[in-house]
């Protein structure tokens, strides 16, 4: 894995914890809105919005470089819209992460060795 592609990988696994907690404070804020007079949700509408499109725009990066799978781009993308599924996006891309820089240190023990 090249140094962009990691890149791209790390910074659409930065955001999606955020954004799913933003999602969150957005969903408690809006119930909030219904029972009392809190009115939050502008001010966490407009923060959600942002992190989201910064998820998209990041997912998209990240396909484009990773070449992965429709189905795999579904899944991140659908991931993004559900209230924790930032959460488990950011879990298995930390994974993914981690498998790479182990492949790539392998790879690289290989050619010291060779």
């Amino acid at each position: 894995m090249d140094i962009k592609t990691a890149t791209a990988l790390r910074r659409l696994r930065l955001v999606s914890a955020p954004e799913a907690v933003s999602f969150l404070i957005l969903l408690v804020c809006s119930v909030l809105k219904r029972t009392t007079d809190f009115d939050a949700v502008p001010v966490m509408g407009a923060v959600h919005g942002v992190l989201f499109i910064l998820y998209v725009l990041f997912w998209a990066d990240a396909w484009n470089r990773t070449k992965w799978s429709l189905k795999t781009a579904a899944l991140y993308f659908v991931l993004s819209v559900l209230p924790t599924g930032g959460f488990f996006a950011e879990r298995k891309l930390r994974r993914e992460s981690e498998a790479a820089v182990i492949a790539a240190r392998a790879r690289k023990e290989e050619v010291a060795s060779a």
